[in-house]
């Protein structure tokens, strides 16, 4: 006898909610039913998958690599539904999209509504979150296809390729190493460099660009943003320089503030955005497609700023 599906959802559902209770309300299934599929699975499986307590429910070794591979299961038949729903019509239908939030605000504005007319029968849901958790929301299938940026550690995805973006260095007006056209990035090492805050992947590609690691931005070093905005006006305060996407300088994060943005000299470092999905989707076609489309949209412009 083999698992069914409905096993299978279950056991997802208890991994996530940690007790019966809850599990079987987000089921929308009562406790006794989805108590008697989790027996019925381990039945199927020769194995108790959870060990039961007052405190709630602790997954076996079994019940985690079950839930592993439950969560690879659920996903691609997941797939094989919206796949045969959208044959012949690519991009029509639901659509679950993350964007990571250094992206998100700059490129979306300009791209929705040229998606909206490309693919007038396409119902996008936008998840904005850090490029760990839309890595992990490809994998467990929560997710269809991420924006995200490069370099990231990408094992078990594939990506498109959209574009690159530069990286800008920013200081306060009237900054001394700003006098020039560009600014050597390792001038920057001896300035308080402001950054994203952990989990974010621009903080490491600034970090890249300036041939730094995090042990220099530790407590003796600069303060961390937990945006872009903020990260703004933190620098416009005079607390320090930092490196910006030329996408945001270019959608005019840095309109109103109080700052000078000049790129940096020799080779331009550079961030690559792709569009990244789980390795071996159905949904590959659409994700491709959703890449192309996105080209055009992030093109900034040539840089300027006086």
């Amino acid at each position: 006898m083999l698992p069914t599906l409905r096993q299978l959802q279950y056991l997802k559902l208890l991994a996530e909610h940690g007790s019966f209770s809850r599990a079987a309300d987000a089921g929308h299934v009562t406790q006794p039913t989805l108590s008697a599929g989790i027996q019925e699975l381990e039945r199927a499986l020769g194995a108790p998958v959870v060990d039961r307590s007052r405190s709630g429910v602790i997954l076996t070794a079994v019940g985690e690599e079950a839930v592993r591979r439950a969560q690879d299961v659920l996903a691609r038949t997941e797939d094989l539904v919206q796949a045969a729903r959208s044959a012949g019509q690519p991009l029509s239908g639901r659509f679950r999209l993350g964007v990571i939030p250094t992206i998100a605000p700059f490129l979306l504005p300009k791209a929705l509504p040229i998606l909206r007319e490309r693919f007038p029968k396409l119902r996008l849901f936008l998840r904005e979150d850090l490029t760990s958790k839309l890595a992990a929301g490809l994998k467990a299938g929560a997710l269809d296809a991420a924006l995200i940026a490069l370099p990231y550690d990408t094992a078990g995805l594939e990506t498109a390729r959209v574009g690159d973006d530069e990286l800008l260095a920013a200081a306060p007006l009237n900054h001394p190493l700003f006098a020039q056209a560009t600014v050597a990035p390792e001038a920057l090492e001896r300035e308080d460099l402001i950054l994203l805050e952990d989990g974010h992947c621009l903080r490491e590609h600034a970090l890249s660009a300036c041939n730094l690691d995090n042990r220099a931005t530790g407590d003796g070093g600069a303060f961390a943003a937990t945006s872009l905005h903020t990260l703004v006006q933190m620098v416009g305060s005079g607390l320090g320089v930092s490196l910006l996407p030329a996408m945001a300088v270019a959608a005019g994060l840095a309109d109103q503030a109080q700052i000078m943005v000049r790129p940096l000299a020799d080779e331009a470092p550079q961030r690559e955005i792709v569009v990244a999905w789980r390795a071996g989707s159905s949904r590959e076609v659409e994700a491709r497609l959703l890449a192309e489309a996105l080209r055009g949209p992030l093109d900034p412009g040539r840089y300027s700023r006086n």
